[in-house]
């Protein structure tokens, strides 16, 4: 079957896209197939194989493929980003390498926790935003449910009860990770701030897509001066709180995500797991996110190891389970248990580290200004920040 669609039409963007086009990067409208049909484009690209090319030639290239990887979509084809492909197809890879033998075993659970600890540094240190640590916890959790469900659920070790337990922990789980990307309390700005407003059709890329709410993007232009009343003590306090990026009072304890690009009340800290901020709308549901993620992998894990090692204790099984990697089966499993534990163990840092915090009624960021500004100390190997306000709290 030939393919009859041309690489651009000229039609209207007003007309409705229909699931396999989309408007691509130069403004034009395009069909997925069309890149099938470009032969130009591709000899193009076998050229560039052959030939020595310059970095703004390959960064083209690179821009063309970016925009054309796409799967179609109700309202015209979505763009994939490639940060989320690549856990898709590493982790089970890596995890059915891991369980050929205990060595490889070995390498590979003390190799993906550097790697994904070296990309951390990597994107922290450019302050740019990725899919790639929410793509890996989600299908991770997905992923191990799924070998629970096809590994062990059919070893008949596991009654419906244990079934249901599992499924209903990863259920919490999702559900409260969607709540918590709802929003972690946005400060808007009052239109009595508002000097003059540009509006933008499609959203800047330094801007979190969560603050507009499916809106045109709006830049304002603030009277810096009017919200300054008479005062010095008031004015001083509302210049340090100015924030010039989103020309808005912060109220105290807010502060400016300068990944997300925009002000949050009383932010905590910028969590790469959930691409979004933690502040005052969803601290409590991320802590509860992490809450039944543990107790659903903890519990899953203790179900895996009385499955695939039942002569040995729970604890004893996961450093000593004689036999498992006969089978590919078990040793995948298992494989998979311990996986779960190196991520758990992460996470339950995490918790530890925010409900420490709670507990003495200071955010992360404030512990971490503190910190740098030489007014608190640390505490218990980095455990406890002393900002000298430790006032209890219970959230």
């Amino acid at each position: 079957m030939f393919c009859t669609v041309s690489m651009k039409h000229r039609m209207p963007h007003d007309d409705p896209l229909c699931c396999c086009e989309y408007i691509d990067r130069h403004g034009g409208r395009s069909h997925l197939a069309a890149c099938c049909c470009d032969s130009l484009w591709i000899h193009r690209l076998l050229w560039m194989k052959k030939q020595p090319q310059n970095s703004d030639s390959l960064s083209r290239a690179m821009a063309t493929f970016n925009d054309r990887l796409r799967v179609p979509w109700i309202s015209g084809a979505r763009q994939v980003d490639k940060s989320v492909i690549s856990p898709l197809i590493l982790l089970p890879v890596f995890l059915h390498i891991a369980a050929l033998h205990y060595l490889l075993g070995i390498l590979v659970l003390t190799a993906v926790p550097v790697l994904v600890l070296w990309y951390y540094y990597f994107t922290h240190r450019k302050k740019g935003r990725t899919l790639f640590f929410l793509s890996l916890a989600l299908f991770s959790l997905f992923y191990m449910f799924y070998l629970f469900i096809t590994e062990v659920v059919p070893r008949g070790d596991v009654n419906h009860l244990q079934l249901a337990a599992v499924t209903v922990g990863v259920a919490l789980t999702v559900i409260f990770l969607i709540i918590t990307k709802r929003g972690p309390g946005y400060i808007r700005l009052r239109p009595t701030d508002t000097h003059s407003t540009v509006t933008y059709h499609k959203p800047l890329s330094d801007v979190d897509a969560t603050y507009l709410n499916g809106a045109q993007h709006q830049v304002v232009t603030a009277n810096h001066e009017q919200t300054c009343e008479s005062g010095t003590a008031q004015q001083s306090v509302q210049r340090r709180n100015w924030c010039a990026v989103c020309k808005v009072v912060r109220p105290p304890r807010a502060g400016h995500c300068r990944i997300c690009g925009v002000c949050i009340l009383r932010l905590d800290h910028h969590c790469v797991w959930i691409n979004s901020c933690v502040g005052q709308d969803n601290h409590r549901n991320f802590l509860l996110t992490l809450v039944f993620f543990l107790l659903t992998s903890l519990y899953g894990i203790s179900l895996v190891l009385r499955s695939v090692c039942s002569d040995q204790n729970v604890m004893t099984a996961l450093f000593y389970c004689p036999d498992v990697y006969n089978q590919f089966s078990s040793a995948l499993c298992f494989t998979c248990a311990w996986y779960s534990c190196v991520v758990s163990g992460g996470l339950l840092h995490l918790l530890l580290l925010q409900l420490i915090n709670v507990s003495f009624n200071v955010t992360e960021r404030e512990a971490r200004l503190a910190l740098r500004e030489k007014t608190g100390r640390s505490l218990l190997w980095g455990l406890i920040i002393d900002t000298g306000l430790g006032i209890p709290n219970i959230m």
